[in-house]
């Protein structure tokens, strides 16, 4: 049974990732006293989850996630470079690439990110790249899009809470489509690349396959409980025009607010899915149903 070092083990991610691993090895959850001096020995395999999460309501220090993202990050690398640990596997996030995308986002775009959230976690990513890598050692860079799954308290959550409530989606006139990630698909891939030594070091977008509109989304948390969804398609124009008065009036929706509910963001996984030469154990459907589900029986 081999031994793998997980940082940020408490968080939505950490928790499911260490229950789906623990069958197989040995779990070494670190907390944050133990991330400022790290060591790794007997550990085999390290996975960072631990950093600073975007914050939407922009309060945070710009500083913390410099800190937090990069400098943790780099102190955690260099001390795998320095142990017998065989893997660093690192979650970065699609937006250290970029905040919004035109058609579909692809590990050969330019990054070019523009929060203090993205840049912290592109020079991570940098730092990790630049290093170089002794014989036998291999790190693995990956880029999720928005994860989901059972004890999720993220955007879905909200929307879910708004359809049991039978308030109708007021922007279904828009046509957007986006990636999802089920945390599910993003264990699956974690544990391929710890148990094969057939998958190169890079950099991997993690998505499910089938990027998923809005409404799509609507009508999966609607049918959850047994609910038709109610789908408002109020005129676009209509509703930008408000989005400006929101602006000028400091209202609830503004245009920033509007472009972020309703753009598109598309998220191949093409390169994941060719290297690991399988396909994944979730739908993108399926694993949103699964969610649904989870929020229902609380």
């Amino acid at each position: 049974m081999y031994k793998i070092a997980i940082t940020g083990y408490s968080g939505f991610v950490g928790r499911n990732l260490s229950t789906y691993l623990k069958k197989d090895c040995e779990c070494l959850l670190l907390n944050r006293n133990e991330l400022e001096q790290p060591g790794f020995s007997n550990v085999k395999f390290i996975i960072h989850l631990a950093g600073k999460a975007h914050d939407l309501k922009k309060v945070s220090d710009p500083q913390e996630y410099y800190q937090v993202n990069y400098e943790l990050t780099k102190k955690l690398y260099d001390a795998f470079l320095a142990s017998d640990a065989k893997k660093f596997i690192f979650v970065s996030s699609v937006k250290a690439a970029t905040d919004s995308v035109d058609g579909v986002l692809t590990e050969d775009a330019t990054a070019d990110p523009k929060t203090d959230y993205g840049k912290s976690k592109l020079m991570a990513e940098q730092y990790i790249q630049s290093q170089p890598l002794p014989g036998g050692k291999s790190y693995y860079i990956l880029r999720p899009c928005m994860i989901h799954g059972p004890g999720n308290k993220g955007n879905l959550n909200l929307l879910y809470k708004f359809v049991k409530k039978g308030i109708p989606y007021p922007l279904a006139g828009f046509d957007n489509k986006r990636s999802f990630l089920s945390v599910e698909n993003l264990c699956f891939i974690i544990k391929e690349l710890v148990e094969r030594d057939d998958i190169a070091s890079g950099v991997y977008q993690v998505a499910d396959d089938e990027p998923l509109s809005t409404n799509e989304v609507v009508s999966v948390l609607s049918a959850s409980i047994n609910k038709k969804p109610k789908l408002w398609k109020i005129s676009p124009g209509l509703i930008r025009a408000v989005a400006k008065l929101g602006d000028a009036f400091h209202l609830p929706l503004t245009t920033e607010r509007l472009n972020k509910l309703t753009e598109s963001y598309m998220v191949s996984n093409q390169k994941i899915k060719e290297a690991m030469g399988k396909d994944l154990p979730l739908t993108s459907r399926k694993g949103l149903e699964i969610t649904a589900a989870s929020f229902a029986d609380n």
